[in-house]
């Protein structure tokens, strides 16, 4: 079953689109500029949507789509916010052998998005990684950095309860 695409509204403020156009001043006349103003982008922001993109096209003369390219590029930058709660499910090898795909699709279902996405509340967001360093708890969850181990589907509810 796969989850239906969520969107959340863009919700940036005048201070933070001053905050971005005084970055863009100071570095666009830079050779290579393109990279530190995205990634000071992300730290007003908190990740980089279209109208933030659209802003340093229009103030840097940059063709959208050469912006959007190194955005989706480089996984330092998220096109979608992030949530309140963080949620990173390993699907290494030894959560995956253990179940951790199964836990994964389960946090999908529950939350109504897919990996990479944050519910419309914006509470949470949902994303996969590749070993915690926690194999001996395999399969492993961490949300904003707090390991969940040994799971089983059977605890999602109970652990997502905890954040409600």
């Amino acid at each position: 079953m796969s989850a239906k695409k969520q969107t959340v509204p863009f919700q940036g403020t005048k201070e933070q689109e001053a905050d971005l156009l005084k970055v863009i001043a100071e570095h666009k006349d830079e050779k290579g500029s393109l990279m530190p103003i995205l990634q000071k982008a992300q730290d007003i922001y908190g990740y980089l949507p279209i109208e933030v993109q659209t802003i340093i096209s229009n103030e840097t003369g940059l063709p959208l789509e050469k912006i959007y390219g190194v955005a989706t590029f480089y996984s330092q930058f998220s096109l979608s916010p992030k949530g309140k709660y963080q949620i990173s499910v390993c699907l290494g090898t030894a959560c995956y052998v253990k179940g951790s795909g199964d836990i994964y699709n389960k946090l999908m279902e529950k939350l109504g998005i897919v990996g990479g996405e944050c519910t419309p509340d914006g509470r949470f967001s949902l994303d996969a990684c590749r070993c915690v360093g926690a194999c001996g708890l395999a399969p492993v969850m961490m949300i904003n950095g707090e390991v969940y181990g040994r799971l089983t589907v059977d605890d999602i509810d109970d652990i997502l309860a905890k954040y409600e």
